[in-house]
């Protein structure tokens, strides 16, 4: 049966902030993204099992029900994943483990050993290269998410720590690459996540390279070297932060960046001069938002 994972209990405190008219606005934009094949469509018209994820997470978190039924019949038409990549065999698997149907968990258990394909020779997990010698942070998150949300047992969870510090960039951050002179913010803030999920120590460096990201009007840079911040860096700095009990001193202008960012659609955009919402924004919104909640 289906548990709510980490991600989606924090995305849920932004309703918190919402009026209901707010929340209907948002559900009745994401069940507009529904295909007629059950699944959520993606950055172009047709369905995507990534945006699928997501589609399902944001209803999650508003506490309105999935539409099942159809989302099942999409996620079946998938059968043992063998055609999919190391993305969306994790994502197939984390959708099924959100399905409330009996034996959905076993069924999302099941997925798992096509990951370990994608294991590297360092121990980590390389999201795109099967057997690479190195892993790389957005691989290893991944992997621990749908490992975490089926319920399965990650083999050797210890190899993820040497794989990360490897990544570890010149400013203190993280990037998906060795030997890089800076990091970036979603890798950080991951990089932090996985940390803490692995019971390591906390990790003041790469809370700073975070900070230097923050923008005193609202909003994280994805680097020092962005020309403006964006929603996917905002919200995962901002969740990371809270995790290490690092809040930003203010939340107001964190706030007013995400509304900005709120199109007349019901969606939201992943920053300013994007023309297009989809699901995935939206629930980096609420993981926003939910992480400026301080109750």
């Amino acid at each position: 049966m289906s548990r709510t994972p980490e991600l989606v209990r924090t995305a849920a405190r932004a309703i918190r902030f919402m009026e209901a008219g707010d929340i209907t606005d948002l559900e009745d934009y994401l069940r507009r993204q529904i295909r007629p094949d059950g699944g959520f469509r993606g950055r172009a018209a047709d369905s995507d099992l990534y945006y699928t994820l997501f589609g399902g997470a944001c209803l999650a978190a508003l506490k309105r029900p999935p539409p099942t039924a159809p989302v099942r019949r999409y996620l079946e038409s998938f059968g043992d994943g063998a055609q999919l990549d190391f993305v969306h065999s994790a994502s197939l698997a984390r959708c099924w483990a959100a399905m409330p149907y009996p034996f959905s968990s076993r069924r999302a258990r099941k997925l798992l050993p096509r990951l370990e394909a994608y294991r590297s020779a360092d121990g980590g997990y390389h999201a795109a290269t099967p057997g690479a010698a190195h892993g790389t942070v957005y691989g290893a998150f991944l992997a621990f998410l749908a490992y975490a949300e089926t319920g399965g047992g990650m083999p050797r969870p210890e190899a993820l720590r040497d794989s990360l510090e490897a990544l570890r960039a010149g400013d203190g951050g993280y990037a998906n690459a060795a030997e890089m002179p800076g990091g970036t913010t979603t890798v950080t803030a991951a990089a932090m996540l996985l940390r803490k999920w692995l019971e390591l120590a906390g990790d003041p460096r790469a809370a700073a390279a975070l900070r230097d990201c923050e923008c005193p009007a609202g909003g994280f840079l994805a680097s020092t070297r962005a020309p403006g911040p964006d929603l996917l860096s905002t919200a995962t700095a901002l969740h990371a932060l809270r995790a290490a009990d690092l809040p930003p001193a203010r939340i107001e202008p964190h706030l007013d960046f995400v509304e900005s960012l709120w199109d007349d659609n019901g969606g939201f955009r992943g920053h300013p001069a994007d023309p297009l919402t989809d699901c995935e924004y939206a629930f980096y919104a609420l993981l926003a938002l939910g992480s400026l909640y301080e109750g």
